[in-house]
């Protein structure tokens, strides 16, 4: 059974994909870069705030599925510069507790809308007895 996940404290799609799809007890992340929901705008200032942002909307679209940031089992990040990656870890680090999820850290070329990082991921809802 497969469910779409949407919520309106994160960006909007903005292209011919969901927010999340929810499978079963399996939710798979589109992924998210630092767009100010209300606004639709990159979030003002560097690379800090765009992350903080990123980790903010994740939050927000795990929240909409009946998850939470920690029941993510899988983060796959895109960075267009990979010497931003201790910012990450260390924002990262405020978001998620241990057992931390598995991950990837992939530096690209070019990324939506000339932003410095996106993040997906794959979350795992707990089962309900």
């Amino acid at each position: 059974m497969k469910s779409i996940i949407s919520t309106d404290k994160a960006p909007s799609a903005i292209g011919p994909y969901s927010q999340a799809v929810k499978v079963n007890n399996t939710v798979y992340l589109s992924g998210q870069i630092p767009l100010v929901a209300e606004t639709m705008t990159v979030i003002e200032g560097g690379f800090a705030e765009q992350a903080e942002q990123v980790f903010k909307n994740l939050v927000a679209v795990c929240e909409a599925a009946g998850g939470d940031i920690n029941d993510m089992v899988k983060v796959n990040i895109f960075l267009t510069d990979l010497s931003n990656f201790v910012t990450v870890n260390d924002i990262m680090s405020r978001y998620f507790s241990q057992p931390y999820p598995a991950r990837a850290a992939i530096q690209v070329s070019k990324l939506p809308k000339d932003v410095d990082i996106e993040i997906d991921g794959v979350m795992e809802l707990p089962s309900v007895n």
